[in-house]
C-alpha cells in the first residue's frame, strides 16, 4: 500500500484492550498493545500483558479473568500473574499517549472508557476528552456492517489470524481504518472529521454514555428516572440523588463529571 490518504497532523495511536470482562467499572485490563502512525507514515508499537488487580481490605490483590473472557481472548489468571500491572505502566503509557489521537475498533463504547478508568486509578493526570478519537467500527457499521474479522477480509483481502488477541486485532484495525479512507472517497481524511464521522452528532460528557449533552450544551441524563432531565436541575431538586450516584456502580470518570456538576450546580 503507497501512502495512505489519510491526513495526519499529529501521532494517530491504535489501540485494543484484552480484560477480566465487559463491565467498565469493576473490569480491568489483562493486555494492551498499540501501534502508533506517526504523520510521515512511519509506526511504533508496544504490547504489553498487565496483571490485573482490585483492592481487598486495603491491599492489592489480583483479579479473576473471567471464564468468559478467557474463552474470547485465551489469557488465564497464571499467564498475568507474574506481570507488571496497569500502575507500573502507567507512566509509560501516558507518556506513548501524549500529544497523539486515538483510534481503534469499537474503542469509543468501551476501550477507550476502560483505559481512562484504569489511568484514574493509577493517579495518572492525562485528559483523553481532550483527543481525537476515531472508531473504525462505527465506519465500518455504517459502510458494511461486520466484524473485525469480516472487515479485514473485506477491506485488506486477507484472513484475519489470531483473532482477539491484542497485537493481532490493534494490527488489523490499522489496516483496515487505512483501506477505509482509501476506499470511501467521500469519507473524510482529517482526524477531526474522521472523529465526527464516527461518533454522529450526539456527544457524551462522559465516556460510558450515561451522560448526554442537550442542544444547549448542558448535560443530562441518559439513563433512569430521570432520563432526558439536565444533571443540575435534577441535583437542585433532589440531592439525594446525587449521593445515590456516588455510592453506585458507575465508572469513576463518570462520578466524577457528577461531582464537577453538583459542586458548581
Amino acid at each position: 500500500m503507497g501512502r495512505s490518504k489519510l491526513q495526519l497532523v499529529r501521532p494517530l495511536v491504535f489501540f485494543d484492550l484484552e480484560t477480566t470482562g465487559l463491565n467498565l467499572a469493576t473490569d480491568r485490563i489483562v493486555e494492551i498493545s498499540y501501534v502508533k502512525l506517526f504523520p510521515d507514515g512511519h509506526r511504533e508499537g508496544k504490547t504489553f500483558r498487565v496483571k490485573p488487580t482490585m483492592s481487598l481490605m486495603g491491599q492489592e490483590v489480583q483479579m479473576h479473568i473471567s471464564d468468559d473472557a478467557t474463552a474470547v481472548h485465551g489469557i488465564h489468571d497464571e499467564d498475568v500473574a507474574d506481570c507488571p500491572t496497569f500502575k507500573d505502566l502507567s507512566a509509560e503509557i501516558a507518556a506513548d499517549l501524549r500529544d497523539c489521537d486515538l483510534a481503534g475498533y469499537n474503542s469509543n463504547r468501551f476501550d477507550i472508557p476502560l483505559l481512562a478508568e484504569e489511568f484514574m486509578r493509577a493517579g495518572v493526570d492525562i485528559d483523553l476528552k481532550k483527543v481525537h478519537m476515531i472508531d473504525a467500527f462505527s465506519i465500518f457499521t455504517k459502510k458494511e456492517p461486520r466484524n473485525l474479522t469480516a472487515a479485514y477480509k473485506f477491506y485488506c483481502g486477507k484472513d484475519l489470524e489470531g483473532a482477539h488477541a491484542a497485537n493481532a486485532d490493534v494490527t488489523a484495525t490499522v489496516e483496515v481504518l487505512l483501506a477505509q479512507v482509501e476506499r470511501y472517497d467521500d469519507l473524510p481524511t482529517d482526524v477531526p472529521a474522521l472523529e465526527e464521522f464516527t461518533q454522529g452528532t450526539q456527544k457524551y460528557a462522559d465516556f460510558a454514555g450515561r451522560i448526554i449533552y442537550d442542544p444547549e450544551g448542558e448535560e443530562c441524563f441518559n439513563f433512569g428516572k430521570y432520563k432526558g432531565m439536565r444533571v443540575k436541575d435534577v441535583f437542585r431538586r433532589d440531592p439525594s440523588y446525587y449521593a445515590w450516584l456516588k455510592n453506585g456502580e458507575f465508572p469513576e470518570y463518570t462520578k466524577g463529571v457528577f461531582t464537577r456538576i453538583y459542586i458548581s450546580k
